[in-house]
């Protein structure tokens, strides 16, 4: 039953996934656009959708509209679950010295129930940034003392929202609310990887099936500039002088030292090399497409 529900709210085929293993998945509506990105976990038991925690009470009200059709449960745990996330190329080797799993034996976006600092948890090895890491399911009464173990190894150092947004967007991952909303499908987002039309019906699947025969009208870009600019998201997009939407995620990059950001561009400008332009406070400033991810030394390409 809980197979079959998830399933049916989400675009992936939660059908293909073992007992440990995990994937990114949308949760679209009717028109096939995207209500939330999320991951969903399979145990032997049960599923598990982990979802933007900004969403969960809009998400939640979501799918429970489709739940009579199906043999399952289905209850928010959002407060009885705290999350932590340790990222970075020596993520595992720090995170073995807290645990008896062996971490060598989880592949990436395998996760295994076992004990962190004494402490039950669901080890995950999976992440928003681009780099080798886990994220630590557990009860958030652990949660103190669960950061104060880890930061207690002087190689870890604690980071916020803001460092992990330059570092997911330097590897063109979506981030909702910003690149990807319930205005673009999956398939205008570069996630169609994410949408299994063959697996049989789901929300969204028949205007997602229609949209995969007419062709997308627009792709998600990134782009750089050569100017010194700080593009934010809202600032407009043109070429040609006309407009073209808006800039969805923007910044500096940390890493690089060069401008960059996302937009909706019309397919025949979603290349590689074309130019566009930003305007910034009255100013247009000259950019150009580039290929997605911006930074490439990331561990899972």
């Amino acid at each position: 039953g809980a197979v079959d529900f998830v399933n049916y709210v989400t675009s992936n085929d939660v059908k293909a996934l073992a007992d440990g293993q995990v994937h990114y998945s949308t949760i679209l509506n009717e028109r096939g656009t995207i209500e939330d990105d999320c991951l969903v976990y399979k145990l032997p038991d049960r599923i598990m959708m982990v979802v933007n925690a900004s969403n969960r009470i809009k998400d939640f009200e979501h799918i429970m509209r489709n739940k009579d059709r199906f043999d399952c449960t289905i209850e928010d745990i959002s407060d009885d679950i705290a999350l932590l996330a340790l990222q970075g190329p020596r993520a595992a080797a720090i995170l073995q010295t807290f645990t008896t799993a062996d971490l060598g034996a989880i592949g990436y976006y395998h996760f295994v129930e076992g004990k962190v600092a004494g402490m039950p948890s669901v080890i995950s090895r999976t992440g928003y940034t681009g780099e080798d890491g886990f994220e630590l399911y557990f009860d958030p009464r652990y949660a103190t003392a669960m950061w104060e173990a880890l930061v207690s190894k002087g190689e870890v150092t604690p980071a916020g929202l803001g460092a992990r947004d330059t570092l997911r967007l330097e590897m063109g991952m979506a981030l909702y609310g910003n690149d990807i909303d319930d205005t673009v499908t999956p398939l205008e987002a570069n996630l169609g990887w994410l949408v299994k039309l063959k697996k049989g019906d789901f929300v969204g699947g028949d205007a997602l099936a229609r949209q995969k025969v007419e062709g997308v009208k627009r792709k998600l870009s990134g782009f750089t500039s050569e100017e010194r600019t700080f593009p934010r998201p809202g600032y407009g997009v043109y070429r040609d002088g006309q407009q073209h939407g808006l800039v969805r995620s923007g910044t500096v990059s940390p890493t690089l030292g060069i401008p960059i950001g996302t937009c909706y561009l019309p397919i025949e400008i979603a290349r590689e090399g074309e130019g566009i332009e930003l305007d910034i406070r009255g100013k247009r400033v000259s950019a150009r497409v580039v290929k997605l991810p911006f930074y490439k030394g990331g561990s899972h390409l």
